[in-house]
C-alpha cells in the first residue's frame, strides 16, 4: 500500500476536523500559535503570509482555501505535518516539535480557517 493511500486512511483520535470541538479547536489554536510555530510561517489568519512564510519559494499554504480543504483528507494533512512537504519549507513537525495528538489538534484549527468546513450543531 502507497503511503499515499495509508495516509488517507488515518483520522483524528476524536473523529474528524468537520466535528471537531470548540475545546479541541481552541487548543490547536493555542498549539499553532505557540509550541507548532505554524503561525510564523502560515500567519495568524492562515493566509501563508507569516513574517518566515513570505521568505519561502514556493510560499507556505494558504489555509483559507476552501478548495485545498475539499481536496485533502485528514490523514494526508497530518502525514504533511509529521513527514513535512518536498519542495517546499515544510519541515517534519513530529516528534521534534509537537506530538502526534498535538498535531492532531492543531489540524483541526487550520481546518477552521474555510469557513464552511466545519457541519457541526452551534
Amino acid at each position: 500500500m502507497s503511503e499515499r493511500i495509508w495516509a488517507r486512511k488515518l483520522v483524528p483520535p476524536f473523529g474528524s476536523t468537520k466535528t471537531a470541538s470548540a475545546e479541541i479547536i481552541d487548543q490547536g489554536r493555542v498549539l499553532y500559535e505557540g509550541k507548532g510555530a505554524c503561525v510564523s510561517c502560515h500567519g495568524k489568519a492562515g493566509r501563508g503570509d507569516g513574517p518566515v512564510g513570505r521568505r519561502l519559494n514556493p510560499g507556505p499554504r494558504n489555509f483559507t482555501n476552501c478548495k485545498f480543504h475539499k481536496k485533502r483528507k485528514d490523514g494526508e494533512l497530518f502525514w504533511i505535518i509529521k513527514n513535512g512537504s518536498p519542495g517546499t519549507g515544510m519541515v517534519p513537525m513530529i516528534p521534534v516539535t509537537i506530538t502526534e495528538e498535538e498535531a492532531w489538534k492543531i489540524l483541526a484549527y487550520e481546518r477552521s480557517f474555510c469557513k464552511d468546513w466545519q457541519h457541526r450543531a452551534q
